[in-house]
C-alpha cells in the first residue's frame, strides 16, 4: 500500500491511505541506506508499507518533491526533515516573549528557497508591541515583502485570521517557529477541531515552553492541510556551499553574474563585486546582507 506520513513520534508513524490511518515503523534496512538525516522518514512523505498484524512496516520512501531540513543540533553531521512535499513555509515570529531574530528568519527563508519553496511570515502578538516596535514590524514587512516573501502582523489571541486561512487553502502548509510564538494559538484559531495546547512563556527566559512534542500534519479539508512542528530553538543550514548560498537570496540572485569574478564572487571582500555595491547604495538591506556574511562564514548566529 500507499499512503502519506501525518505524524512521526521517531519510532511510530501515522499513515493515512484511502482515508483511514495506520500505525507503522520503520522497516531497519531504510536507515542503512546512507541517509544522512537524523528522521529518515518526515511527515509528509508519501512512503510504500506493509501491514503485518496491527503494525505496518514502511518499506520505502518514495520520491520528494521538496523538503525543508536544518542542522540536526543531536548528531554532528546529520540533518533534520522538518516536512516533505510542501507547498508553501509559514514561519510564525515575535519581536518579543520570545525574540525572534533577523538571523533565525533569513536561515529559515533560506532553506525553503533552496526548494524555491514559497515562504510566508506572520508576525504574532501585535497587541503586545509599543508604538516603535509597530513601527519596526512595518519596516520588516516592507523588507520581506520586497523580495517576494508573504507578511502578516497579527494577534492569535484576537485576531479573526481569515486571511491567513485563505493563503492556506488548497495547499500543503509548514508552520514554524519559536517555541511560544503563538503556533498552536494560530492553528487553533484556523481549525478549533485542531485543538492544540498551548503553553506558557517562562517570565524568567522569556521563551516558549515546547507543547508540540511531535511534527503533525491535518487536515483541513480534502485538499488543504497545514504540518505543526515543534518550537525550533536555533537554525543551522546544511548541504549549502559558500558559492551557492547568495543564489537563496533572492535579491542577490539576479546580481551575482554581474560581479567581476562572476560565479566565483562570494561577495565578502572582492573587487567589483555588484552586491557590495547594492548594499553599499542601499538597493539590498544591511541586515540581509549581514546575515547572509553570517551564514558563509558559518558564524554561531542561528537562534
Amino acid at each position: 500500500m500507499n499512503g502519506i506520513v501525518m505524524r512521526s513520534t521517531g519510532s511510530f508513524y501515522d499513515v493515512l491511505a484511502d482515508g483511514k490511518k495506520y500505525t507503522c515503523r520503520v522497516r531497519g534496512k531504510i536507515r542503512l541506506e546512507g541517509i544522512k538525516e537524523t528522521n529518515p522518514v518526515a511527515v509528509g512523505d508519501r512512503v510504500a508499507f506493509d501491514l503485518d498484524h496491527d503494525i505496518g512496516s514502511i518499506t520505502a520512501i518514495l520520491p520528494r518533491d521538496n523538503h525543508i531540513l536544518r542542522q540536526s543540533v543531536k548528531k554532528t553531521g546529520h540533518s533534520h526533515v522538518l516536512a516533505a512535499n510542501i507547498d508553501q513555509a509559514l514561519l510564525v515570529v515575535t519581536l518579543a516573549m520570545p525574540r525572534t531574530s533577523l538571523g533565525f528568519i533569513d536561515r529559515f527563508l533560506v532553506s525553503a528557497e533552496a526548494f524555491r519553496i514559497p515562504q510566508v511570515i506572520v508576525f504574532n502578538k501585535r497587541d503586545l508591541l509599543s508604538e516603535e516596535e509597530v513601527e519596526q514590524v512595518k519596516q520588516l514587512i516592507a523588507l520581506y515583502e520586497s523580495i517576494g516573501v508573504t507578511c502578516f502582523s497579527i494577534s492569535a489571541q484576537a485576531d479573526n485570521p481569515e486571511m491567513i486561512r485563505a493563503i492556506l487553502q488548497d495547499k500543503v502548509t509548514l508552520i514554524a517557529g519559536h517555541s511560544g510564538v503563538g503556533k498552536s494559538t494560530l492553528l487553533n484559531k484556523i481549525a478549533p477541531a485542531i485543538n492544540q495546547s498551548v503553553g506558557d512563556i517562562s517570565a524568567f527566559s522569556e521563551k516558549g515552553t515546547h507543547t508540540t512534542t511531535f511534527a503533525e500534519m491535518f487536515a483541513l479539508d480534502e485538499k488543504t492541510f497545514v504540518i505543526d512542528t515543534p518550537g525550533v530553538k536555533e537554525w543551522g543550514l546544511v548541504e549549502m556551499t559558500e558559492q551557492e548560498i547568495s543564489d537563496y537570496f533572492p535579491e542577490m540572485r539576479d546580481l551575482r553574474l554581474s560581479c567581476k569574478f562572476g560565479s566565483r564572487c562570494i561577495h565578502i571582500n572582492e573587487p567589483k563585486c555588484a552586491i557590495i555595491e547594492a548594499v553599499q547604495n542601499g538597493t539590498i538591506a544591511r541586515s540581509r546582507y549581514q546575515n547572509y556574511i553570517s551564514m558563509v562564514l558559518g558564524e554561531d548566529n542561528r537562534k
